[in-house]
């Protein structure tokens, strides 16, 4: 099982960059603009290919496995998910979109993945990552956003499979416009000055 570290208590509050990822739903979405609503992206490592060997180590890292049924769990939640208040619900890994199409096609999966492949968002939020096999991921977690704003994160996630449904649980319990809140531009500010006191160039303020 994960332990929490703390790694993302400071996504809470922030911003979403205007940052553009590739979708397997067809070109370049920025994900500032994914939806004015209430939208669901949950952030796994990667997905594996029948057939394809899995990184040295893989099973030994706490967290790591599940990535396809979490997916597939989304997939067959989304309807509730849809009526608890999401508008929409996304998928991020640092996996090339070529990689994220044949996941959606085997999967069935209907909704989009987005591809972070650069790691631009990764960088511009901060999001906790682990190295394997020399590759560099994300850890699992779910974001929670109103419009462009992160307003719930879910991390650590475990176990994997039946994640869906903690999340579909959380937004009943909590509508939309419940938690929101006008931050002062102080506010914002401290949330979104990494460690060092740098203000990040690609974080908006507005």
């Amino acid at each position: 099982m994960p332990i929490g570290d703390g790694a993302a208590d400071h996504l809470i509050g922030l911003h979403l960059p205007d940052i553009a990822l590739e979708s397997t739903s067809g070109g370049e979405v920025s994900i500032k603009n994914v939806s004015s609503g209430r939208w669901i992206m949950f952030i796994y490592p990667r997905t594996g290919v029948p057939g394809e060997a899995e990184p040295i180590g893989w099973t030994d890292i706490a967290g790591a496995k599940g990535c396809t049924a979490e997916a597939c769990s989304f997939r067959d939640n989304l309807g509730e998910l849809h009526e608890s208040g999401a508008q929409s619900v996304t998928g991020l890994s640092v996996q090339s979109s070529a990689y994220q199409r044949e996941a959606v096609g085997r999967l069935h999966l209907t909704y989009p993945l987005f591809s972070d492949e650069n790691g631009r968002l990764a960088g511009a939020l901060k999001l906790p990552t682990f190295t394997v096999a020399s590759l560099t991921l994300l850890k699992r977690m779910t974001l929670v956003v109103d419009g462009h704003v992160i307003r719930h994160v879910f991390y650590p996630v475990f176990p994997a499979e039946g994640h869906a449904n903690q999340v579909r649980d959380w937004l009943r319990a909590n509508p939309a416009g419940l938690l929101a809140r006008d931050e002062s531009l102080s506010d914002r500010i401290f949330r979104q000055v990494d460690a060092v006191g740098q203000i990040d160039p690609e974080l908006d303020f507005r």
